[in-house]
């Protein structure tokens, strides 16, 4: 595999497209206005607002993003993504409904992209998504964020790693493209534990993986207790450090969509420095030029 067509040191999603279908794919973020069966991670502020407006149509959101995205790109396919909370939690002729509504669009529409939580797909759901699956583009974005339990209960996740496990298991069974997200600089979590949680992910057999940084954002309960304990948040620094590392952990034929996330600057309290985005992904890749680190170094050092 050609890492360096990009000039980066790991598999960029953008290489990733450019050489299985020839050209620029985007993601249009929708919101389904989907709930969540679950009390709500301490981290989340359970708005969703960042994917899309909720109170407009399916396809009023596409093509707000659509008109904003071919002033860039006028030539390019597209990935419809439900993003907002847990996108397999409805029943299934409300799912279905929405979901073919969205692939319906555009024919340059090449596949769905759906968020959900490994303890919130049914079996007639998974059924359903492998039936697609022969259609069109099927992929699942799984919120692991953490393989240690302590840290798990803290943040009230509220399922167990051998429940995501599992769902692993039926979603390849089941030929379905699987994205898993982790966040870095969860509350006491030591540079080791983080790095533990990247090597497990890393041997999962899976197709990606997005790295966040952990933002304390305002109306959270993460907020609360980090007013009340003030544990530690990542330094800019220590950020890239950890995540250049856990790159070498991860086999070459994983495709890494994110290496930072976004949050909005009226609701973030910490890190400050989190704003500036592409400082920080372009120190990342500065650590790894320096550093001479490259994705999948150390898998057979493990």
């Amino acid at each position: 595999m050609n890492l360096m067509n990009d000039e980066k040191h790991f598999n960029t999603l953008s290489n990733y497209y450019k050489t299985k279908y020839g050209k620029k794919v985007f993601k249009i973020s929708l919101n389904g206005n989907f709930k969540c069966p679950h009390s709500g991670c301490i981290f989340c502020n359970g708005s969703g607002d960042y994917a899309g407006d909720k109170n407009k149509s399916i396809k009023d959101q596409f093509d707000d993003v659509k008109n904003m995205m071919e002033k860039k790109w006028d030539d390019a396919y597209y990935i419809v993504y439900f993003q907002a909370n847990t996108n397999t939690f409805a029943p299934l002729n409300e799912l279905k409904a929405k979901y073919e509504e969205a692939l319906s669009l555009s024919d340059k529409i090449i596949g769905i992209s759906i968020a959900t939580r490994c303890d919130s797909i049914s079996d007639e759901c998974l059924e359903y998504l492998k039936e697609l699956n022969k259609k069109t583009f099927v992929q699942i974005e799984l919120g692991l964020q953490t393989i240690h339990e302590k840290t798990s209960t803290l943040i009230n996740r509220g399922h167990t790693l051998n429940q995501f496990d599992e769902c692993i298991k039926r979603l390849k069974e089941a030929k379905i493209s699987i994205v898993v997200h982790i966040i870095n600089g969860l509350p006491y979590e030591t540079f080791d534990m983080m790095i533990d949680t990247a090597k497990y992910v890393g041997k999962l057999g899976i197709d990606g993986i997005k790295i966040h940084m952990l933002y304390v954002m305002k109306n959270t309960k993460l907020l609360e207790l980090y007013n009340k304990e003030k544990f530690h948040i990542l330094t800019r620094d220590e950020y890239v450090k950890i995540v250049a590392t856990q790159l070498e952990y991860l086999p070459l034929s994983m495709v890494i969509h994110r290496l930072t996330g976004d949050s909005a600057k009226d609701l973030l309290v910490e890190p400050i420095w989190s704003l500036k985005k592409f400082v920080v992904l372009n120190e990342i890749d500065k650590y790894m030029r320096k550093n001479n680190v490259y994705q999948g170094d150390k898998i057979k050092e493990d």
